[in-house]
């Protein structure tokens, strides 16, 4: 197996000293040349002062000075290392200190000059953790003595020599191609790389999905090793697995499947009605952790890709099929699970108390996603049992969502976009869903995941928990300025922190504005990304003190890794303070939280899980960052090309944003079945109308009113006017789609111009983007 660096760094952690056996488990050294590879990486990190070797184990030296970061360099050669934690200052890095490190890459850095209020620090390259590109699209040309590969990327600022492989590069001259790497830098020795694929003579003669999964290196398919070890899974239970767990197989149980048709089915419902006022609600997660052990082929498989991967109608899954087709809660197979078994007081909207059991279950209904939205809707009359369930579901959600709004949690009114977990998605907070199944299918797994959260606090466990910290006060009281300009004042006290609450009633009043979706989109700005964490912190957009995601299992890695989390609670968990007292609480129920002050695993226990979670922590929280770019950039793809087919077409638009060199507008494009079946909406776009165009008057920008002001006419451009723009050039791989102003009769405003060159030049210069925004 392949390694880095920075994965073989990760597993030194409290000073401790780790044997060379226990890293060729954990990197998944199996052969010859990767044992090979750790012997020379051990050696080098040794002579470089990073690891001490002591009688035969080895341990890090954590050097004074030296700072871990990310690279990020521009097409001008400007580089910068941007540390991890947050408002830290980013480090500048001359070409000549990069060490032969290129963007993306993870780094040491050693700082050799301290920033001043003006400057930045300055530092030089000590080590490349890990590199960030290991394949890049590149256009192919022929040199003297051989062919070379030009990045597409201009950040990338270097040429690969390539080797012959078997396919004949004279015919991939001026042509685009997917380029593995197979040597970095070395010395005076340029980087060698071999042609895996030719695309196309250009980005739009290629397929979108092979740009996007050849620019973020996503892998289609699966190593037969991976295959080889998924197949090996016990397809029935054994008498063991029965053992010490729930039966829960004669209760009747239902579960839906995703709109994809994976094949996964990671949850499923059970409802019962004990009394009038007191029904028990069971949500069943399949127990993944009984087949995927830590550190073994299909467990490394699943780290390295952290989650299932949507692009469009292509999926990526995490594990191979047939790990779903063992584990998937399909209807007439027993099958393992975790169950949470909640009782929930209806009048009251409370839940009283819960439990979590290992259980076994068999489901006995399965319906579609389709046939879910048809029962809902009193389409069909077939399946009694399964409709009054799913209309009890619903009336179970509309509880749990008042007691969410109440707590404080944040609503956005944006466009939907696909979210395959029914959860809080990416940004943090809820986007309401169009669809009743949708709706109850999330606040019952946000439920959950939130019931886990609890229960792991209370227990004091180690945890990757969820976070999202609360806004700057300066950013929000910057959005508070704007939205003043478009007739909404406000006040948020700037000496105290925002709490959930506050957006919560921003939003309420951002509804009765006509200008609601420039003003949702000023709020989205000031969000901060949510990312997971092994020091617990409270969740800002759902107002929780704690949260994780556990209900995904078979699509996300965090998921897997908190369902051993829990079976640890069980293995090694301390029901009773010590062994003279007699009674015992329940480690698996909620009744617990309340009895227990004493550390309920062993401090060994608490440590190795703890050092296991900061050992996968980067890996993931960089995973998923690049999986979300993969999406984004794919949905921005399809985007421009039906934008292509736009072209000199005039839209109705509302300006979303002003900067000196012009100011952006979204504009909503009719239904088009062309990208898909999640694009098959109406598009919102939004593209740039640059100053260049605006030939009527010189326009002068003033940041405090965020508008463009002419000096004669003393026309105005303002954040939320409307204004009528005509689509006048897409560039399709860069995503930017430039707009000119028009009047209401499709007259353009001053001459008719495009961005230029140079245009597009000073914009990348000034540190902003003008491509649109995926929805």
């Amino acid at each position: 197996m392949e390694f880095s660096i920075a994965t073989l760094l990760a597993n030194f952690t409290d000073d401790k000293l780790v044997a060379r056996k226990v890293l060729e488990k954990k990197l998944g050294c199996e052969d010859e040349d990767s044992l090979e590879k750790l012997h020379i990486a051990l050696e080098v990190l040794e002579k470089v002062g990073l690891l001490v070797k002591d009688r035969g184990k080895y341990r890090r030296v954590s050097e004074e000075g030296l700072i871990e970061a990310k690279l990020r360099c521009s097409s001008k050669g400007f580089c910068f290392a941007i540390q991890d934690p947050e408002g830290a200052e980013d480090i500048y890095i001359r070409e000549s200190h990069l060490s032969h490190a290129w963007n993306g890459d993870r780094v040491l850095v050693r700082i050799l000059k301290e920033g001043s209020r003006r400057r930045s620090p300055e530092g030089e390259v000590k080590l490349i953790l890990e590199r960030s590109n290991h394949t890049l699209l590149a256009r192919i040309k022929q040199v003297e003595g051989g062919f070379r590969a030009v990045p597409l990327d201009d950040r990338l600022l270097f040429e690969l020599k390539l080797v012959s492989n078997g396919i004949n590069l004279q015919d991939a001259i001026d042509h685009l191609a997917h380029v593995e790497v197979i040597r970095y830098p070395l010395a005076q020795y340029p980087p060698l790389g071999r042609v895996v694929q030719i695309l196309g003579t250009d980005a739009e003669a290629a397929a979108d999905i092979d740009l996007v999964t050849c620019k973020h290196d996503l892998s289609r398919n699966f190593a037969e090793n991976v295959l080889d070890a998924a197949a090996r899974l016990p397809k029935n239970l054994l008498k063991a697995n029965l053992r010490e767990r729930l039966d829960l197989r004669s209760v009747f149980t239902l579960a839906i499947e995703g709109v994809d048709g994976d094949g996964v089915v990671e949850n499923a419902f059970s409802l019962e009605k004990h009394s009038v006022t007191t029904w028990q609600l069971m949500v069943h997660i399949t127990d993944l952790s009984v087949y995927i052990h830590p550190d073994e082929i299909l467990d490394r498989e699943a780290l390295k890709r952290g989650k299932t991967i949507h692009l469009g109608n292509l999926i990526l899954p995490m594990l191979p099929h047939t790990v779903a087709e063992c584990c998937s809660l399909l209807p007439g197979s027993d099958r393992l699970a975790l169950s949470f078994i909640i009782n929930i007081d209806i009048e009251k909207g409370q839940i009283t108390e819960w439990e979590i059991q290992p259980s076994v279950v068999n489901v006995d209904t399965s319906i579609t996603h389709e046939q879910a939205q048809s029962f809902l809707a009193g389409e069909s009359s077939e399946l009694t049992r399964v409709i009054e369930m799913l209309n009890d579901l619903t009336s179970l959600a509309q509880i749990i969502k008042k007691d969410r709004l109440s707590r404080g949690c944040l609503e956005l009114n944006l466009p939907l976009g696909y979210n395959p977990y029914h959860d809080e998605g990416s940004m943090g907070a809820i986007i309401p869903d169009d669809s009743p199944l949708g709706s109850v299918l999330r606040e019952l797994i946000l439920m959950v995941n939130q019931l886990m959260a609890q229960h792991l606090s209370a227990l004091d466990v180690p945890a990757l928990w969820r976070v999202q910290g609360s806004p700057d006060s300066q950013d929000v009281q910057e959005m508070l300025k704007l939205a003043v300009n478009l007739g909404v004042e406000l006040i948020i006290d700037p000496e105290l922190e925002i709490q959930s609450v506050d957006y919560q009633h921003l939003t309420g009043v951002f509804a009765e504005s006509p200008s609601e979706q420039v003003l949702t989109y000023l709020l989205q700005d000031t969000l901060k990304p949510a990312v997971y964490s092994t020091v617990k912190a409270p969740h800002f957009g759902l107002a929780l003190p704690a949260y994780i995601h556990f209900s995904s299992p078979l699509r996300r890695y965090p998921d897997l890794v908190m369902q051993r989390v829990y079976h640890a609670v069980l293995e090694y968990g301390r029901d009773r303070r010590n062994s003279r007292v007699k009674e015992r609480v329940n480690l698996r129920h909620s009744s617990s939280h309340q009895e227990i002050n004493w550390n309920v695993l062993p401090p060994e226990v608490q440590q190795e899980l703890q050092t296991d979670l900061n050992r996968i922590l980067v890996q993931i929280n960089e995973r998923e960052k690049q999986v979300y770019d993969a999406e984004t950039d794919l949905a921005g793809l399809q985007k421009a090309q039906v934008m292509k087919q736009q072209i000199n077409q005039i839209f109705p638009g509302v300006i979303t944003g002003v900067q000196s060199y012009g100011f952006f507008v979204e504009i909503e494009v009719p239904p088009t079945e062309e990208v898909g079946s999640h694009l098959a909406t109406p598009l919102r776009v939004e593209g740039l109308v640059h100053v260049s165009s605006l030939k009527d008057d010189w326009y002068e920008y003033r940041a405090r009113q965020q508008a463009l002001f002419g000096r004669k006419n003393r026309a105005s451009y303002r954040l939320g006017d409307q204004v009528f723009v005509q689509v006048k050039s897409v560039d399709y791989y860069r995503q930017q789609i430039d707009l000119v102003t028009t009047g209401a009769d499709g007259k353009i405003n001053g001459s008719e111009t495009t961005m230029t060159n140079d245009d597009r030049s000073n914009i990348y210069s000034s540190g902003q983007n003008p491509s649109f925004d995926m929805d």
